[in-house]
Formats: structure tokens, C-alpha cells, sequence
């Protein structure tokens, strides 16, 4: 049983900059579910895009992290967290105005710049915030209050994905289609698919932009707002943090994991679209799914999942909790594969429940017992992000192989591919599984 019952997860005199960075979490979560559905909304507006080139759209998002946290926690070791949080966020808002001039010129790679921009702030707040979380309060809480802090971030998925569903899917005239089902755009002219192009992609942006509104707006708050500089003194130099941290295989098989595990999640959610796509092609147009309320299911699931988890670490291991929840997550994506229709539909759905503590509790558990090189050591965590970068490329690989559609080839002569693409989240929860289990046996000898 955990000692930390009679410990507050947040000191008294820390709350309130605990509540004012607990809000940031919220706001990398719009942008991250608001993305999520631009891979098959660039596909639809852009026909001529494979799935492979679609997917480009993570790979630019989340490459972002990997390129930027290393120097992100350079400057805030140079200067302050306050600091770091402020670039983070006047980042974000150049990224988010820059897809005026992409969707002006139409064209896909100024899209993925923008993002890659917008990402290259995300991980200045990302490196920044999770361990200044860990820091204000005993060090017996740190990975349950980073649960606590996380979970605000599924809400900020949640707005992300309903503007997604709202504002740009159901607004793209890309995918109308008559009575008997066919694609309206396909039988147009040129002329009339340039109009039906252009609004398209005004339509994608619109989202991002007024988002550069709303981040400019919070920076100007977080300017006034006292934030402590650090716990730890800078006493350790970059080259000593370093040897330290390559020397800790707690740490390194964390990185491992969470890259893992951003994968998984970054599949799940990227790809519940295309799932949906193909169970639609079986059933009348009247009944066809709607992929974003499904993706909405699973986020609520997840942020149910965050909250369940934060409970169980109270008097439970956080690596025991880590490997329960992985084996479950393991179990739902064998289903997703291989079961059909709906019910494998539901499956993939059931996956958020047990990938919502992962992110926290790996992060936690890998700078457990830290002192000052948490900093580079948080650097490295949020570089795992880039697992969100490459899986999701190679997903859509898979959905290549038969051609562009989602069921063009049957693996054992009954698993669609996209069913089968499933397999790399399945994969990727198998290492965290793996770390949890490592972790927890590590644990009980101390």
C-alpha cells in the first residue's frame, strides 16, 4: 500500500499556479484532437493524396516535439519555467495564424509547416508543465498529481474534436454525395472543384486561427501570474545531467515507452475515421456511423479512465496500475483486429480507457527520485513524442498496400486492412505492458 494517504497532492501555497498550469494541459489537448481528423480531412479536400501522404499531417505535428524539447529545456534550465511557458505559447499562435497563407496558396506542405510550428510551441508547454507539476508538492504524490494535472487534458481533447466534427468535417463539401451514394465532387468541372477546394480549406483553417486568438489572449494572463522559477537550484551541469540519466535504465526504457505508448494513442484516434469509413461502405447511407462521435465516446472514456487511475494509485503501486491497464489496452486492440463491424468498432473505442494513465504514470515513473536533471530528463519524455510522428506513417503504409481504399486486401483471407493495421497499437501497448511489469517487480525489491 502507498504511503502518500495523509499527504495533499498540492500544498496549500502552491494551488493556485498548480490551477493556472493545470489549464495549459487543457489547451495543447484542443490542438492535438483538433488535428487528429485533419488526416482524412486533407484526404477527402485532396484526393490526390495517398494515405501515406495524408498521415504526413502527424508526422509534421509531431516531429515538432522531438525537434523542439531538448532546446525548450535548455532555455527554461537557462532562464525560468515562466518563461518557457510564454515562447511555448506565442509559438503556438504563429502556428496556428500561419494556416491563413496555407489554405491562401493551397497548399499541403505550408499546412504541415504550420503545424510543425504549432508543435514546436506544444513542446515548450509540454516540457515546461509536466515537470513543474511533478514539482509543487512531496515527492510521494508527484506521479498522481501529474494524473490529477493530465486529466484536464482530455477535456481540452474534447473541445478539439467536437469544433473538429462541427466546424470543419460536417462543414466539407469534398465528401457530399447524391441519393444513390456517389461523390458529388468527382462528376464536377475543374472550375466548379477549385470553388469546392478552396472553401475546404478556408474551412480547416478557420479553426486554427481564432485558436491563435484565443492562445494570444492566455499568454497575456499567464504574464501577470507568478509562477515559481524551480524547487531544484541549477546545480548540476548539462554534461553531468546526461551521464546520469543515460546511466538510469528506469529512465531510458521509460523514453522507450512513451514513445510506444504516443504511438498507440496517436493511431487510435487518428484512425478511427478510416475504421468508421470502411464500416459505412456496408450499410445504407441513412445509417451511416458518425467517426466523431465515436472518437467523443472515446475520449469521455478516457478522461473517466484518468480519473479512475488518479483513485487507484491512492493505495495501489502506479507501476501495478500501469501494467493492469496495459494488459487491458493489449486485449481491446486484439479485438479491434479481430473482431468485424461494430463490435470491433467498439473495441477500438474501449482502448482509451486503458491508454489514459499511461502518458503521466510512464512520466512519473521515469523521473522518479530525480533531482535537477528531471529537467533534461523531461526533455527526452517529451522527445518520445515523436513515437505520434512515425507509427501513424506507417499505419497508413498498411492501408496503402491494396490500393486507396480500407478493405482492398484481407490478411488470413478475412481481416480487412485496416483491421490489421492495428496491430502496431497492439504492439506498442505490449512494451508499455512490458514496463509497467519491469517497474513494478523493481519496485517491490525496494
Amino acid at each position: 500500500m502507498n504511503s502518500t494517504n495523509n499527504k495533499p497532492i498540492v500544498k496549500k501555497e502552491l494551488l493556485f499556479p498548480f490551477i493556472m498550469i493545470t489549464s495549459l494541459f487543457a489547451l495543447w489537448g484542443i490542438a492535438n484532437d483538433l488535428t487528429n481528423p485533419m488526416v482524412s480531412a486533407f484526404k477527402k479536400v485532396m484526393p490526390e493524396l495517398s494515405n501515406m501522404q495524408a498521415s504526413l499531417v502527424q508526422f509534421a505535428f509531431y516531429f515538432g516535439y522531438f525537434f523542439m524539447a531538448l532546446p525548450a529545456a535548455l532555455f527554461i534550465r537557462k532562464y525560468s519555467y515562466k518563461s518557457g511557458i510564454v515562447l511555448g505559447l506565442c509559438l503556438y499562435a504563429i502556428g496556428a495564424f500561419l494556416f491563413y497563407p496555407a489554405a491562401a496558396f493551397q497548399e499541403f506542405n505550408y499546412f504541415l509547416i504550420s503545424l510543425w510550428v504549432i508543435t514546436c510551441g506544444l513542446a515548450f508547454l509540454e516540457t515546461t508543465s509536466n515537470p513543474l507539476i511533478l514539482s509543487l508538492g512531496a515527492k510521494e504524490t508527484a506521479t498522481q498529481r501529474l494524473n490529477l494535472a493530465q486529466a484536464f487534458n482530455p477535456i481540452g481533447s474534447l473541445i478539439g474534436m467536437i469544433v473538429a466534427q462541427q466546424f470543419v468535417i460536417s462543414a466539407l463539401r469534398s465528401d457530399d454525395k447524391n441519393e444513390a451514394g456517389e461523390l458529388i465532387y468527382d462528376g464536377l468541372s475543374s472550375s466548379a472543384k477549385a470553388v469546392i477546394r478552396e472553401n475546404d480549406l478556408s474551412v480547416i483553417s478557420v479553426p486554427y486561427i481564432i485558436l491563435g486568438v484565443v492562445v494570444l489572449c492566455i499568454m497575456a494572463i499567464i504574464l501577470f501570474i507568478k509562477i515559481p522559477k524551480s524547487v531544484d537550484g541549477d546545480k548540476m551541469s548539462i554534461s553531468d545531467s546526461f551521464k546520469k540519466l543515460f546511466s538510469n535504465k528506469n529512465y531510458i526504457f521509460g523514453v522507450i515507452a512513451q514513445a510506444f505508448y504516443v504511438g498507440a494513442q496517436i493511431m487510435c484516434w487518428t484512425y478511427i475515421f478510416q475504421y468508421v469509413d470502411n464500416i459505412n461502405e456496408d450499410l445504407p447511407a441513412n445509417e451511416a456511423l458518425t467517426a466523431t462521435w465515436y472518437n467523443v465516446a472515446a475520449m469521455v472514456i478516457f478522461l473517466t479512465g484518468r480519473w479512475i487511475g488518479t483513485a487507484l494509485m491512492k493505495t495501489l503501486n502506479p507501476s501495478r496500475v500501469l501494467l493492469l491497464f496495459g494488459l487491458g489496452g493489449v486485449l481491446f486492440s486484439a479485438g479491434t483486429i479481430l473482431l468485424q463491424g461494430q463490435l470491433g468498432l467498439y473495441s477500438l473505442v474501449g482502448i482509451s480507457l486503458f491508454m489514459s494513465i499511461m502518458f503521466p504514470t510512464i512520466y512519473g515513473i521515469a523521473l522518479k527520485d530525480m533531482g535537477d536533471e528531471a529537467k533534461i530528463g523531461s526533455a527526452g519524455l517529451v522527445m518520445a513524442i515523436v513515437g505520434g510522428a512515425l507509427m501513424p506513417v506507417l499505419q497508413g503504409g498498411i492501408l496503402d498496400w491494396g490500393g486507396p481504399g480500407f478493405s482492398d486486401v484481407k490478411i488470413l483471407g478475412f481481416i480487412p486492412e485496416i483491421n490489421f493495421s492495428f496491430i502496431l497499437p497492439l504492439i506498442c501497448l505490449s512494451v508499455v505492458t512490458a514496463y509497467g511489469y519491469v517497474t513494478y517487480k523493481s519496485s517491490k525489491k525496494i
